[in-house]
């Protein structure tokens, strides 16, 4: 039997880690602070072996064919995943391919390994239901690539019970800082839109929720969202109107964070990242999750298609997911940590492909992941609104 080896043990890597221990295949967790590690492994109750992770250490006790799991922060990605190609061993992580990443393809392909990226929640999930929307489309009598198309996947999470600041954060609010001063880059009315300051770009957004019933968001672009039309199966000949990947707020977000968008559009240079670092700490202070206290994630994925003139919708389909922290964790560390176990469980049958690789496309594998998601009362829904 191969063993996994779990990189990381903060709090949106337990129930991954629970559930891959549960099936019975012989697991590692290791971890920087040891003690964190035996502590996680306490809380979930069961039984697997802890180790302090130093790059020797773990080197040394990689075998051939092992899955090497990395929740570390995702500077550290192409390390581990370097480490794999010198041990023949597989890769998992739930963040996004970076350069770097894809250029160990080759490498890892001509080693029989899998090199699995972007499969967690968003990456992850939202990769698998724009792929069963989009071959559900061309399935139907509806489809041609001359019609106008509109696609939309917004995910976002906050607390449950919303706050006057209509956000919490889980860890350091300096990523979330920061992300506001990534540019971003989509498709709106049929032409490529730009810009710097993403809450510029933001939008009501109604999403219709399980019961039907629909709830308005906030919404915004989340950096390039262009080379995943092609990634999605949007060939260059399609009619594309709308395609845009984006982050999901709290309705009344904006008017609680104005103050915050003016700091970070002054924060420039070093002292800009001071300051952003000290504002970082006063929100942590203010807005950090009380023990306990329920978060909410929402997902949708969407896919609206008019006729070529764009007088009639004629196919018109979303996925949805609406989770809340309970007993078995929050939201995000489920949704998280549950489908990377998902994805381990599929490397291990031969399920996906060799090489650099995001979250799987083929209609058998996604439905087979949708289905795990299922069984462990992870809920999605859909809307066949048209067509």
């Amino acid at each position: 039997m191969k063993t996994i080896h779990w990189l990381g043990a903060g709090l949106s890597s337990l129930p991954g880690i629970k559930k891959v221990a549960q099936s019975g295949q012989k697991l590692i967790l290791w971890n920087r602070t040891l003690a964190k590690a035996e502590q996680a492994v306490s809380r979930l109750g069961i039984n697997i072996p802890t180790k302090q992770l130093e790059w020797l250490s773990l080197e040394a006790e990689i075998n051939p064919g092992d899955v090497v799991i990395s929740m570390l922060p995702a500077t550290l990605h192409v390390q581990v995943a370097e480490l794999c190609l010198g041990q023949k061993a597989h890769f998992v992580s739930s963040s996004y391919v970076s350069p770097e990443m894809q250029a160990l393809h080759d490498k890892a392909k001509s080693l029989n390994l899998c090199f699995v990226n972007e499969v967690g929640l968003d990456p992850g999930l939202d990769h698998l239901l724009a792929h069963a929307l989009i071959a559900a489309y061309q399935a139907s009598d509806k489809f041609n690539k001359a019609n106008q198309h509109s696609f939309r996947s917004y995910c976002g999470g906050f607390p449950k019970v919303a706050n006057e600041f209509k956000y919490k954060f889980s860890w350091s609010p300096l990523g979330v800082l920061k992300a506001l001063k990534s540019p971003a880059q989509w498709t709106q009315d049929g032409e490529v839109k730009q810009t710097g300051k993403p809450w510029l770009a933001l939008s009501a957004f109604d999403m219709r929720m399980s019961d039907a019933s629909l709830e308005t968001f906030q919404a915004y672009p989340n950096r390039d969202s262009l080379p995943f039309q092609q990634q999605y199966g949007f060939s260059d000949d399609w009619n594309i109107q709308e395609f845009v990947r984006g982050t999901l707020r709290l309705n009344g977000w904006s008017t609680a964070w104005s103050e915050l968008f003016t700091e970070v559009d002054a924060a420039v240079g070093d002292a800009g990242l001071a300051r952003l670092t000290e504002l970082s700490d006063e929100l942590w202070d203010k807005h950090q999750y009380d023990a306990g206290e329920a978060d909410r994630v929402v997902l949708s994925v969407e896919l609206e298609v008019k006729d070529p003139q764009g007088e009639q919708t004629i196919w018109h389909s979303s996925y949805g997911i609406d989770a809340a922290g309970d007993e078995r964790g929050s939201a995000m560390a489920r949704l998280v940590s549950l489908t990377v176990a998902v994805a381990i469980e599929s490397l291990i049958a031969g399920d996906l492909v060799l090489g650099v690789s995001p979250a799987p496309h083929d209609e058998k594998t996604v439905g087979k992941w949708l289905n795990e998601l299922d069984k462990m009362n992870e809920k999605v829904f859909r809307h066949q609104l048209v067509g």
